[in-house]
């Protein structure tokens, strides 16, 4: 009995440890989330007015642009997958992997070739496990991401969007990454990235381009904007500045959702420490009142001996 007494309160000592460290965690987590939502709901203004000005221009220009639906039948996707450094997050990474596993399956029933970059270790853990080759990797930062990991990415994805197939290139580029929707509820997302799929300006609204109450025939007649020094230079410029912002808001999107996740793993994983905690220490006090009951059993038995 007694050996079994102490196996629990070991039991306990060990549980009532990790206890704390979830709860430390939890509140670090805590901590972070407002500060990442600050950032990701600071950048989605910019994000779309870039957006809507990349739109406007292209929109209302014969120019061409690489960047810009380029024809042909796409052969080689690249695909960017933005899972976590650290584990403790729940399911979050899983679920972004299961996501990217299904968007390279379907690429692949469509006859491309794909070329996989990786944000975030758990994502560098999982291909290489399964021994599948990526192209680059990027960590450290996942649930701090800033501009200059954006940009290190642009460029990445840009110069093998710039090459030609023949030479290693690759038609069109994907970012599977997980959205900040509420705190408990982050969603597993794909965003097509290039080629820009371009929609009409006047959709956007009159804030962006005045007179966007004109019919299409007329619209189509009257330039709506004066670029300076051309509209091909204005693209030039804007174009590589998007890609950067739309990753960034994907990176923070995605570190959002990293430490919502782990704040609600910890929480769970201390309540079921809680609970481990209490059983185990009714079971302790069972094995006690058992040993105690033992020992008056063979006290009364030695003193009726005794008597008798």
């Amino acid at each position: 009995m007694g050996a079994q007494i102490r196996v629990y309160r070991q039991k306990i000592r060990s549980t009532s440890s990790m206890k704390k460290i979830f709860k430390a965690m939890e509140m670090i987590a805590t901590s972070r989330i407002n500060r990442a939502r600050k950032r990701s709901n600071a950048a989605g203004p910019y994000a779309n007015a870039l957006t809507r000005a990349v739109t406007a221009v292209a929109s209302q220009t014969s120019i061409s642009h690489p960047l810009i639906n380029r024809g042909g039948e796409s052969r080689r996707s690249a695909v960017l997958v933005v899972t976590s450094d650290r584990g403790l997050a729940g399911s979050y990474s899983a679920n972004v992997l299961k996501k990217a596993e299904g968007l390279i399956e379907r690429l692949r029933r469509e006859g491309r070739e794909v070329e996989l970059f990786l944000v975030g270790r758990k994502a560098q853990q999982y291909f290489e496990f399964r021994e599948r080759p990526y192209t680059q990797l990027w960590t450290g930062n996942t649930d701090n991401p800033d501009v200059e990991t954006a940009t290190s990415i642009r460029d990445a994805l840009l110069e093998r969007f710039e090459v030609p197939y023949e030479q290693g290139g690759v038609d069109d580029m994907h970012v599977v990454y997980t959205e900040f929707l509420s705190m408990v509820t982050q969603e597993p997302k794909i965003l097509r990235m290039l080629p820009l799929q371009v929609v009409e300006a006047r959709e956007l609204g009159e804030e962006i381009v005045p007179g966007a109450e004109l019919e299409s025939a007329d619209y189509e007649n009257e330039a709506l904007f004066e670029f300076e020094p051309s509209a091909q230079d204005v693209l030039d410029a804007l174009l590589p500045r998007y890609v950067a912002t739309r990753i960034y808001a994907c990176l923070l999107q995605a570190a959002a959702s990293e430490l919502a996740s782990r704040q609600r793993a910890m929480k769970s994983a201390g309540d079921n420490a809680d609970e481990l905690v209490k059983k185990y220490t009714r079971l302790m006090n069972t094995a006690r009142q058992a040993e105690i009951t033992q020992e008056l059993s063979e006290i009364v038995a030695g003193a009726d001996s005794l008597a008798s």
